[in-house]
């Protein structure tokens, strides 16, 4: 007979089927499918040892390093006090929705109705209700890789397979002759993300006529995911590829979140624009997920895109001044080579000349240089890193110069 201890232990290996009396797994294969990032081990070593009075420096930084803006702070202080605390729609306030509808027209040269507007908890999120509202088991996502760690992972968990297009081979650019060789009948959609992270590359208005015109001639859609479309540098420029004509923008799903935009990650204001139908069943699948997202950073976020503007600019300069020292700095080190990125806040280095891969070489550079970086290995390229300038001018010289010593080190 079993005791008691006994059926405990079953209990917490798994459920047992009643039909067929055999132990089940506990976690569910698409959750068990999920694969953990190969940098969080990485970023918790990086944080004990700043624990531990270490002096690290960290390059991992996703999020600007300015401030959000005083006007933005108080809407959203002003919403408390006026007891905006409640429930929304679930599908953002209708308020909120137009000015995203101003935004995209004055900026984008986009018309939307709020019909085909969502607001939801950040731009993952947005993220996660498109690919749940578009794939099915058996389609196709056609991925460019570099790409952010999280887009592959969406793709599988809504039980699609993520095709990669190796984008190392044109300079980390996008082209429209590589998505066309793996095109198939099961294609459903392509993500699309200009400028890039973790690359800050762009895609020009010309490539992007002819990505638009494979996506109408073979009927997929577009994810465009434009986050950083205000991080642009030099004589570079965002074109939202939904605005080339009414063809591609029948097959657009234009994201974007005012993260990046107005230092405003921990806000979680994410929104999307695209056809009636797609909008109305990701509304419909976020009202039984998250429902609203928060009343007052809903609030927070109409005065961010209603407000002034001016800022941005400056942010711009600060940014692009880091941008031109770090690239400049990367490439005069032994073994390391960068393209110089156009937009965003990361430079994406290929260290193939060091002999490492990503893993090893970010692992040796923490325990003996204490620099923390992104190894490129969950960005589906294992010969770079990523390094983000969106911290001080200070850090990013004491930084590259420990980077530098380390890479001497290397060759010697």
């Amino acid at each position: 007979m079993s005791s008691r201890k006994d059926i405990i232990k079953v209990k917490q290996k798994g459920n047992r089927s009643k039909e067929e009396g055999i132990l089940m797994p506990v976690i569910s294969k698409r959750a068990a499918g999920i694969a953990p990032s190969v940098t969080l081990a990485i970023t918790a070593k990086a944080k004990q040892m700043k624990k531990e009075g270490i002096d690290i420096v960290g390059f991992g930084a996703g999020e600007p390093d300015f401030d959000t803006p005083d006007n933005i702070k108080e809407a959203a202080k002003k919403a408390i006090d006026e007891g905006f605390t409640k429930y929304t729609p679930a599908s953002g306030i209708p308020e909120l929705k137009q000015a995203v509808c101003d935004k995209l027209k004055r900026e984008n040269n986009l018309d939307y109705k709020l019909s085909e507007v969502i607001i939801s908890c950040g731009g993952k999120h947005s993220l996660y209700n498109i690919m749940e509202v578009l794939l099915d088991h058996g389609d196709e996502a056609i991925l460019p890789a570099p790409y952010w760690v999280t887009y592959e992972e969406q793709i599988k968990m809504a039980g699609a397979k993520p095709m990669i297009v190796d984008m190392t081979e044109t300079g980390l650019k996008l082209t429209a002759e590589s998505i066309k060789r793996v095109i198939s009948d099961r294609t459903k959609l392509l993500i699309l993300n200009t400028p890039s992270n973790p690359t800050g590359m762009t895609v020009e208005e010309e490539e992007l006529k002819k990505i638009a015109h494979l996506a109408v001639e073979h009927d997929f859609y577009i994810v465009s995911d434009e986050v950083y479309e205000h991080l642009i540098y030099g004589d570079n420029s965002h074109i939202s590829i939904a605005s080339l004509g009414e063809d591609i923008k029948k097959k657009t799903i234009t994201m974007n979140a005012v993260s990046k935009t107005y230092s405003m990650t921990g806000w979680r204001i994410g929104y999307c624009a695209g056809p009636e139908e797609i909008i109305k069943a990701m509304s419909n699948l976020q009202s039984h997920s998250t429902s609203n997202p928060c009343s007052i950073a809903q609030k927070a976020a109409l005065e961010a895109l209603n407000g002034p503007q001016e800022f941005l600019a400056q942010w711009r300069k600060e940014f692009d001044e880091r941008r031109k020292y770090m690239v400049e700095k990367l490439n005069q080190m032994k073994g390391i080579n960068c393209i110089e990125p156009e937009g965003a806040f990361y430079a994406f280095p290929d260290i193939s000349g060091t002999g490492l891969k990503s893993m090893e070489f970010t692992e040796m550079l923490l325990d003996e240089a204490k620099v923390a970086v992104v190894p490129g290995k969950d960005f589906g390229a294992d010969n770079n890193i990523r390094l983000s300038y969106a911290i001080s001018m200070e850090n990013i010289k004491k930084g590259l110069e420990r980077l530098e010593k380390f890479c001497e080190s290397l060759s010697g």
